[in-house]
């Protein structure tokens, strides 16, 4: 504890030379020690509270001990003499697999317990020293004119004094060289080069870039020059080709708007793009104006402070996933926008037409509700159930689906996409933040009465369409299905007595993932061009003949999303109850149009008295119910939206702001259209498609300036 205490601070400079310094030379256990003790002195405790580090200590200390300085400098020479670090520079943080998974599994494994490279290599020594992630940021933080000082004092060569094969600049040219030529091979892999036809009949920017850069480095080999400057026009060559590379992928990504894109595509592109990052910086390095001794000693500490700064974020994960999932989250709400913009009212034509879908899906949970209580009684296994549960709901979603009904809280996780076009308005407008997000308080008051209609329209007729049906079966057969969980039935709605606004919430994120399935299902079927390849299938074509087969198809891309999402959204729901039972986590799902349906139910079975407050507080559970299905599935979908967009959360502090204010001066657009709330609704022409478009060029280049 002593010598933490004293390592803590600057005065303990002197105390750690005299401990591992004996006669003008480093004793250490082991080779790395004395190093790691000195960086440990400089290390913040808390990096977020530090906004400047400063070396000064070290470099008085040093300048007032000339044997200590010499010490240090032989230690550090022999130590870094030698190490190679070219496969460092070229692989460190950059995805090496096109599998998003398994790149997550491996980082996330490493971060417990590290892959250690050969004890001959800078990257072992990286992994010793600076060990924590935050390193990096902290060197950073040290002062340029300080490090020139202790590259100075401890006489230190630059990175282009030499070129011999173990050298700084062997290494580095060899990092860009094998940066180059993975590059080039991956652009030529017939996945990418489908996503890019403009470039199919065109030499590959990414081979010209590797050509170009192995003449290069042959020239710095055979000491025709040590460096690149920026009048050179080899220099020139090698920025035109890689700004070649960057349109390149650019329009790859701007393509899978058209095309659909794969994970495996998105995660390739991502690759191809970090790589042309890293050679744009590793570049840099070697470019040096008229022989310039102290640009020289600065590219040489950077080199030094990116391989820190690569070793350091090598296994960032978050990085990972906030990179990987931003283009496939786009395309995934530009489909939900797309679907989900007829859920949202405009009209008043549409409001009650939206009323007469949601009755429609209203009686279709009424039966739904009957059948639940079938299956429940059913002699199967716990399994057994869980399978005639997921029938019976995805059987039903389907049916509201295909025949064009309402199901209320559906619409979240489709709309939310559509709702983020108003916010990025709002954000382009230079006017105080209080008025500029209005488009979006209008839009949202659309929703919110659209959605409040349609929990109407479900619950009026799920109620008594489940109570006639009950009663028909006890007439019928005379037997009461429900006589002996009614009690059940009704405590499960209350919002006190059970965990009903939980599980509400649970199938809140079902709704989500139903949505999130909706849309990459649309992606994937888009980017494997399903919609063609069924249109020219020749064995469809001779047997149902060109029309009927065409028809099919475009049955196949507009609304084979949708019957998959309604599946699993079955699935989903039917399988949460029996999961919770056999984990014993008490989860399961309530929504509100089947709890209107199980209080009609509950009500039947109690012979019609079941008390006053048990009812009342089945049917305020009923609303708060829904409250949550509608609040859980929209956050989390907007969520998803703004990752899309890259829009920062803090922007729902002021969307809120400007919701209440217009609520409070204009409360019934959110239950009832208006004739002012008519003219809202936003056009959807070509100039919109055209925006979306640009939008996801704009994307692109979001991600690549902020890699």
């Amino acid at each position: 504890m002593k010598l933490k205490h004293m390592l803590r601070s600057p005065q303990g400079i002197e105390e750690l030379f005299n401990k591992y310094v004996i006669d003008g030379k480093v004793y250490t256990t082991d080779d790395l020690s004395f190093l790691v003790d000195l960086v440990h002195i400089f290390r913040p405790v808390n990096i977020k509270k530090v906004q400047r580090v400063s070396i000064d200590p070290l470099l008085v200390f040093l300048q007032a001990h000339d044997k200590q300085r010499l010490a240090l400098e032989n230690y550090l020479k022999d130590l870094l003499s030698g190490r190679r670090f070219s496969r460092l520079a070229s692989d460190a943080g950059i995805l090496q697999d096109s599998d998003f998974f398994y790149e997550v599994k491996k980082r996330m494994w490493a971060k417990v317990l590290p892959y250690q490279p050969e004890k001959n290599t800078q990257e072992y020594v990286l992994n010793q020293v600076f060990y924590k992630q935050t390193d990096a940021q902290w060197i950073d933080l040290i002062p340029m004119e300080q490090l020139l000082c202790l590259y100075n004092i401890l006489n230190f060569n630059d990175v282009f004094s030499t070129i011999n094969e173990d050298g700084a600049l062997s290494e580095l040219l060899t990092s860009i060289g094998l940066i180059t030529q993975r590059m080039s091979g991956r652009a030529m892999e017939s996945y990418i080069i489908r996503m890019v036809p403009e470039y199919s009949h065109l030499e590959s920017p990414f081979l010209a870039l590797e050509n170009e850069f192995m003449e290069v480095e042959q020239d710095i080999r055979n000491k025709k020059y040590a460096y690149l400057i920026k009048d050179d026009i080899n220099y020139k060559q090698l920025v035109v080709l890689h700004k070649q590379c960057i349109e390149f992928v650019n329009q790859a990504f701007k393509n899978s708007s058209k095309f659909g894109i794969s994970i495996k595509v998105n995660q390739s592109l991502l690759r191809l793009r970090q790589q042309l990052y890293r050679v744009d910086i590793l570049l840099n390095l070697l470019v040096v104006e008229q022989d310039e001794v102290e640009l020289k000693k600065i590219n040489s500490i950077e080199l030094a402070r990116k391989l820190i700064e690569y070793n350091c974020y090598k296994y960032n994960v978050s990085g990972l996933i906030k990179e990987s999932t931003q283009l496939i989250s786009y395309e995934i709400t530009q489909h939900t926008a797309k679907t989900g913009e007829h859920y949202i009212t405009n009209s008043p034509s549409e409001y009650w037409q939206m009323f007469k879908g949601s009755m429609g899906a209203g009686i279709v949970v009424g039966f739904l509700c009957i059948f639940k209580v079938i299956a429940h009684k059913a002699d199967v296994s716990a399994f057994g159930e869980a399978v005639l549960y997921s029938l019976n709901y995805a059987f039903g979603f389907c049916m509201i689906y295909l025949l064009g009904f309402t199901l209320a809280t559906k619409q979240p996780a489709m709309t939310a996409a559509t709702i983020i076009k108003a916010i990025e308005n709002g954000r382009k407008q230079h006017i105080e933040s209080g008025d500029k997000h209005i488009g979006f308080a209008k839009l949202f008051a659309r929703l919110f009465r659209s959605q409040f209609i349609a929990f109407i329209g479900n619950v009026i007729l799920a109620f008594p369409i489940a109570l006639i049906l009950v009663w028909g079966i006890d007439q019928a057969f005379e037997i009461n299905i429900v006589s002996d969980n009614w009690e059940k039935m009704l405590i499960d709605s209350d919002p006190i007595e059970s965990r009903a606004l939980f599980h509400a919430g649970i199938a809140g994120i079902f709704l989500f993932l139903s949505g999130i399935i909706s849309g990459n299902i649309s992606n994937r079927n888009k980017h494997n061009k399903v919609y063609y390849r069924i249109q020219e299938h020749p064995w469809l074509k001779r047997n149902l003949g060109k029309a009927r087969t065409e028809k099919f198809a475009n049955w196949v891309d507009v609304k084979w999303p949708g019957v998959m999402s309604n599946i699993w959204f079955g699935i989903f729901m039917g399988t949460c109850g029996v999961l919770g039972t056999f984990l014993g986590l008490g989860i399961d799902i309530r929504h509100i149009t089947f709890v209107s349906g199980n209080i009609a139910l509950g009500l039947y079975g109690s012979g019609f008295e079941a008390s006053a407050s048990l009812m009342i507080w089945a049917f305020i559970g009923l609303w708060l119910i829904g409250f949550m299905n509608f609040m859980v599935s929209f956050s989390l979908s907007l969520l998803l939206a703004f990752r899309s967009r890259n829009i920062p959360l803090s922007e729902t502090k002021e969307l809120a702001k400007a919701t209440w204010r217009y609520f409070k001066n204009f409360p019934m657009e959110f239950f009832l259209p208006t004739a002012s709330s008519a003219v809202d609704k936003p056009a959807t022409n070509k100039a919109t498609k055209n925006k979306d478009n640009d939008s996801g060029k704009d994307l692109t280049n979001k991600s690549l300036e902020g890699h």
